[in-house]
């Protein structure tokens, strides 16, 4: 079948001549039989018919309730199209549930087994067909996939959250045919079907814990979309200030941007106690917005309020409407409370953008990608000089760089870090984020410890829910060998960012915390879930391989150092503790020991 795509691909090139193309951002799905060929030797009649019935309620039963159009039958293969991810998954499990339906009573041999790809792209829209690469690309995640597998492009991962959508598996990069470069694939499976691990420690605070969900809007201009997500992070910026409250970052919430999901779900996936959300068009320069703030285990609605500002006052510091909802929403949060224990018992929208494409890119374990998150970072510093955020971001990749072992001059970088930090904390010395990166470039690139510290915690007097933060404060304390306060610090932040889009992340110095503290299992268990969604993080895998040096598995200890030394293949323990903050301490010799048992060379 992806030769028949292949085929077609070529003729619309030629059709196409020199009439003016129509391109569209679309979502590709194509559905591939598994030896089809095979399957109609054995008897082709009935192969056919099967699949001519199963193609049928495809197009009339599955199609239309996910807002799915077939394009075009392909032999023994569909190609379909979608507006957006989330529907091309569903209607992709959706297919291969039916499918497997049909199969059920038929000898393994005879079943029909489908294999399914998705991308989504730039195509040519042509005459109800779609051509393109991205068409291309498609049909070869589909000749990739397995019986019964759906693969997926990294830029279909991207506009998924894992923990609604689908579970997604890293497959790492994948060599295609007819296609130079390697390509980023991922595996999905139903969401809910892994395993959940269980929760470390008990929740940590007694606080209500609110969410902010992105503004929603009707408003058909594509300058005004975005401005719902913009006034959403300067609430959820100014509501973290509050001691009272402890609210989800937005890195979780703004995963449900554009979702039809109700109280009840966000209550669910977030742990939201509270859910502050509204719906805004914009009229004459000025946005008007109508913010309603429930209760989500009641979902009943406890505070409402119409408000309005221009659009070009909602970035400044004094904007009014930020403000307002920030000063209500945290009054009305704690009458609610008080009444309950009383009656019972006990910068610019295109700068915006480009921040948010460089966080994504630049924690993708690709060298490429993170390379371009630099330069999109390097863009938004020159265009505004004096934001303190972007260069607290730009300190981080610095230091990601030579965790990742892809830095060429160690001691360059950490200068540039250092410089990047120093300069976000002159702009604005009250940054929360400029104060934790300056202490990450301390801990990882200069070795001062102490002032390290003295940041994590002056970041958490300004913003005591900052997620990022107490992470890294966690991780510094297992390298100093208090591990139990690590465990403490690393599952706390968790539950303030539960759908964070760098879980691996989270997972990764989790399992480092869990190290420290000698809880071995459950540190095997944190790094084989990072693994799962990021197999391309190295830091993970040395965790991973001391884990299980130290559960006595150094067969798999041995497979695991030998998978990191393809990544880093200059990887030595020399070098490990010449860059790790833990070498002075019992946690670095003790993962110095583990490494060079499982195989890392002296």
């Amino acid at each position: 079948m992806t030769d028949a795509v292949l085929r077609s691909e070529t003729r619309s090139a030629t059709s196409a001549g020199s009439a003016a193309l129509q391109r569209a951002e679309r979502t590709i799905l194509v559905v591939d039989v598994v030896e089809f060929g095979r399957l109609a030797e054995l008897d082709e009649s009935d192969t056919i018919t099967r699949w001519f019935r199963l193609v049928e309620s495809i197009r009339t039963d599955i199609l239309p309730a996910h807002g799915a159009r077939l394009i075009k039958e392909l032999g023994d293969g569909l190609l379909i199209d979608l507006d957006d991810v989330p529907a091309a998954v569903a209607t992709a499990f959706a297919i291969r549930a039916l499918a497997r339906r049909r199969n059920a009573g038929l000898l393994h041999e005879r079943q029909l087994l489908l294999r399914i790809g998705i991308e989504h792209a730039l195509v040519i829209v042509d005459h109800g067909d779609l051509h393109g690469s991205g068409v291309n690309l498609a049909a070869r995640l589909a000749a990739l996939a397995g019986p019964g597998e759906i693969i997926v492009s990294a830029a279909v991962r991207d506009r998924l959250v894992p923990s609604l959508d689908a579970e997604v598996e890293d497959l790492g990069l994948c060599y295609l045919k007819h296609r130079r470069e390697p390509v980023r694939a991922y595996r999905l499976g139903p969401p809910g079907t892994r395993t959940g691990l269980p929760p470390a420690l008990a929740p940590t605070s007694l606080h209500p814990t609110l969410a902010v969900l992105p503004f929603a809007t009707t408003d058909p201009a594509a300058e005004h979309q975005v401005v719902g997500d913009v006034l959403a992070g300067e609430v959820i910026c100014h509501l973290s200030r509050s001691a009272d409250l402890n609210v989800i970052s937005g890195l979780s919430t703004f995963q449900l941007r554009r979702r039809a999901v109700d109280l009840a779900a966000v209550h669910q996936h977030l742990g939201a106690d509270y859910v502050l959300s509204g719906r805004y068009r914009v009229e004459a320069g000025r946005v008007l917005l109508d913010a309603e703030l429930a209760e989500a285990a009641s979902h009943e609605v406890v505070w409402t309020k119409q408000l309005t500002e221009p659009v070009n006052a909602i970035l400044r510091p004094d904007a009014e409407i930020a403000a307002r909802l920030v000063a209500e929403v945290g009054l009305a949060v704690i009458a609610r409370e008080v009444e309950r224990a009383r009656c019972r018992s006990l910068p610019t929208l295109q700068s915006y953008t480009l921040l948010l494409g460089a966080l994504t890119l630049m924690h993708r374990p690709s060298p490429a990608a993170f390379e371009q998150a630099r330069e999109m970072l390097e863009a938004l510093i020159e265009r505004a000089p004096r934001q303190s955020v972007p260069q607290a971001w730009l300190a981080k990749w610095h230091v990601l760089r030579v965790q990742q072992g892809w830095s060429d001059d160690q001691a360059r970088d950490a200068a540039q870090a250092s410089a990047l930090t120093r300069r976000a904390l002159d702009t604005d010395p009250e940054c929360a984020l400029a104060l934790t990166m300056d202490g990450l470039v301390r801990v990882h690139m200069t070795k001062q410890l102490d002032i390290a510290l003295q940041r994590y915690d002056r970041a958490l007097e300004i913003n005591p829910n900052d997620a990022l933060c107490w992470l890294l404060r966690g991780t510094l304390f297992a390298f100093t060998d208090e591990g139990e306060r690590a465990v403490v610090e690393t599952s706390h932040a968790s539950e303030l960012s539960p759908l964070d889009p760098h879980r691996y992340y989270f997972d990764t110095l989790a399992a480092a915390a869990h190290l420290s503290a000698g809880r071995y299992a459950r540190a095997l268990e944190l790094a084989e879930r990072s693994l799962f969604t990021n197999r391309g993080h190295t830091s993970t895998l040395r965790a991973k391989a001391v884990a299980e040096w130290h559960l006595g598995q150094l067969d798999e200890a041995r497979r695991t150092v030998a998978a990191l030394l393809q990544l880093e293949p200059g990887l030595t323990v020399k070098g490990f503790l010449a860059r790790s903050p833990a070498a002075p301490f019992n946690a670095g010799k003790d993962w110095a020991r583990a490494l060079r048992g499982a195989g890392v060379p002296a």
